[in-house]
């Protein structure tokens, strides 16, 4: 059963976690990468598991991202569990009971985070306590070859339905607010979430796809066609989001979901240079110099969720928290 923590208060009882604090602060501010910025910190994260083997080995300084992330600015914690998968840890020796505890270790340490955050008085002054936001890779980030970012998997719907359940499962008995179903390829994938989800009444999730330009998933679908599709999923849909997505489309992006939904938006682009999924690296230039002045331009096109995706670091939410608490006081 999933363990819930007292909701922020809001005095809106029937309004998920989200919903308050939407409806109180305008923007909720994500947070930006873990597993790159593990890597700026000295984590090697270059094997199948990537950040998620940090949950074995450093889970100390998962633990301090997630905290300096809330120092930031962010109103969420994304956990260190998108690449955590039971048939990924078994893969690479760990046994599934293990795994399982690992799994469940991601969301404890931001819960971790969190309390320490928010136990300094100065930290609760004008901002809403922040959400615990459970990460749950596509089936494209088990399989470690890039394919979250094509798409065109070789099984169907119950198959991915099956192969997500376990971990949602743990990751609610571990007490995440929110599950953030992230860098979603393809309109199947989505999916398979919205029909494992209804499983779950009661649930927030969103469901965020990586794109390939400005009006297309990675898999060639029109985004607003699966947000069409989304925003039929019910009020346990919290969001529809883009993220690990090149940050000069997200603008278009947010545009066409919000012509076609009413749901909340959220967009948390990558930092603009490309993956490279044979040799796990990044190249290129960044294509965003300043977050701050990029989430002004998204929350005109319809973005209310803002944050960071890969390669981006505390600094990057930094600029768009400085933005979003002059919007909070009435400035632009």
């Amino acid at each position: 059963m999933l363990k819930k923590e007292e909701a922020p208060a809001s005095g809106r009882e029937s309004m998920n976690q989200i919903e308050c604090i939407l409806a109180e602060y305008q923007v909720m501010i994500l947070d930006g990468a873990l597993a790159t910025e593990l890597e700026n910190r000295g984590c090697v994260i270059s094997d199948a598991l990537w950040s998620a083997r940090m949950l074995e080995e450093a889970p100390e300084k998962i633990e301090q991202v997630h905290y300096d992330y809330f120092a930031a600015g962010a109103d969420c914690a994304t956990t260190a569990s998108y690449q955590a998968t039971i048939p990924g840890f078994v893969q690479m020796g760990f046994s599934r009971e293990r795994a399982e505890e690992l799994i469940r270790r991601s969301v404890e340490l931001a819960v971790q985070a969190r309390g320490r955050f928010w136990s300094e008085e100065k930290n609760r002054r004008g901002r809403p306590r922040p959400l615990v936001a459970a990460s749950v890779g596509p089936y494209g980030a088990y399989l470690a070859d890039g394919s979250e970012y094509r798409g065109g998997y070789d099984i169907g719907r119950e198959e991915l339905v099956r192969f997500h359940r376990r971990r949602v499962e743990l990751l609610l008995e571990a007490g995440a607010d929110v599950l953030a179903f992230e860098t979603i390829p393809c309109l199947e994938e989505a999916k398979a979430v919205a029909e494992l989800m209804r499983g779950f009444p009661g649930t927030a999730y969103w469901v965020s796809f990586s794109c390939r330009d400005g009006e297309h998933t990675c898999d060639g679908t029109p985004i607003a066609q699966c947000a069409r599709f989304l925003d039929g999923c019910g009020e346990d849909l919290a969001a529809i989001g883009i993220n690990c997505t090149p940050p000069q489309y997200a603008a278009s992006l947010v545009r066409q979901v919000k012509s076609v939904s009413n749901k909340p938006a959220a967009v948390y682009p990558n930092s603009g240079e490309s993956y490279d999924a044979a040799d796990k690296t990044w190249h290129g230039e960044g294509k965003e110099s300043c977050f701050g002045r990029a989430a002004r331009g998204w929350y005109e096109a319809g973005a209310s969720l803002i944050g960071g995706c890969c390669r981006t670091a505390p600094k990057d939410i930094t600029e768009i928290s400085q933005w979003v608490s002059l919007l909070r006081n009435g400035g632009k």
